[in-house]
């Protein structure tokens, strides 16, 4: 058999884990919900910023770590506050559940200036931490969003009025053990922040520019020790989120991390649009989606900045990750005496 058709053999037979990827599919402010484009494939206007692909972000020099590959500025700018509840509800490719379980979440937000964010470039924008959340009760809080939950981050109580890109990002760890094989997925969300604020977050930090590919969040041998310390990448909680939520350094400053699944989105509304039409940042009208069922039981913190009330199943974090790696370990083995695939 001709080396050729063994790989082509070899890759009918792997899971559809090792192909699988995903993208931020709705979010809501205060339980108004507001459906995503799958990646693509442009249905109508929606507050979220349109990537080209459910792929990863790879490298953290890459410029698409921005708002995602190839992001594209969204019709929408939807109305919050400060303190208000943002909740984010991922998918994975051909309408399945997100498929990872390993790896950090985590949220930033930045100014779009004197710029409607409908109509903002991001490029060199100055971004502020808001919230992270990695392990929980020795599993990573991703295992929740694998198993469909959504999930929440209250934005600062004393944010200033005006236009924010609210960057919310997952980065998947499974092969995080090797330099280079983390798989970043950052969303960008447009909004109008209204109330009385007036704060000045600090510190802030730039994508690229954030993330170096061996931090130690980010290329990191102890990826499925749960006793391990996890350091988060992308600096420290901002003072607004810290001190306005009275967050201890390095913990969350998420909401609840509801339990129940979010219902599927129907596609966005239609409102007379394109892939590229940025006249109307209000233009279309919000996905009918009920919100998702909230745990009543409170929340929960640990020292990894995990939060919310979500009780784990009792299953491996490892096992839905490791079976993948494994496999492609066999794939680089064989490109390694191929030279190509």
């Amino acid at each position: 058999m001709k080396f050729s058709a063994i790989l082509v053999s070899l890759a009918a037979t792997l899971p559809s884990a090792v192909y699988a990827h995903g993208f931020l599919g709705q979010v809501a402010i205060d339980g108004k919900w507001y459906a995503g484009n799958v990646p693509n494939n442009y249905k109508g206007p929606s507050p979220i910023r349109l990537v080209n692909d459910i792929g990863p972000v790879k490298g953290s020099n890459n410029k698409d770590l921005i708002c995602g590959l190839s992001a594209q500025n969204a019709e929408m700018v939807v109305p919050a506050n400060p303190g208000s509840t943002v909740t984010f509800q991922w998918s994975g490719g051909g309408g399945q559940k997100w498929p990872h379980n390993t790896g950090p979440l985590m949220t930033y937000m930045a100014s779009c200036g004197s710029t409607s964010c409908d109509k903002f470039d991001p490029t060199g924008a100055q971004w502020f931490k808001i919230d992270q959340a990695g392990r929980k009760n020795g599993q990573w809080v991703q295992l929740d969003i694998m198993q469909g939950a959504a999930y929440d981050v209250v934005l600062p109580k004393n944010l200033s009025p005006g236009g924010y890109l609210i960057r919310h990002e997952i980065i998947a760890l499974h092969l995080g053990v090797t330099l280079g094989g983390a798989e970043f997925y950052p969303s960008c969300t447009q909004v109008l922040i209204g109330g009385n604020g007036n704060g000045s977050p600090s510190p802030t930090v730039s994508f690229p520019g954030a993330y170096s590919d061996n931090d130690p969040g980010i290329y990191d041998q102890n990826i499925y020790d749960p006793s391990a310390d996890y350091v988060f990448p992308g600096g420290p909680i901002s003072n607004l989120a810290a001190s306005s939520d009275a967050i201890a350094p390095g913990q969350s400053a998420s909401a609840a991390f509801p339990t129940g699944t979010a219902a599927p989105a129907p596609a966005p509304s239609q409102g007379g649009g394109n892939n590229n039409n940025n006249n109307g940042g209000g233009n279309g009208s919000p996905a009918p989606t009920p919100a998702p069922t909230q745990n009543p039981t409170g929340n929960a913190q640990n020292q990894d900045g995990g939060s919310g009330s979500c009780k784990l199943k009792k299953r491996s974090v490892v096992a839905a990750e490791v079976r993948p790696r494994h496999y492609s370990r066999i794939m680089r083995s064989l490109l390694q005496h191929s030279g190509s695939f």
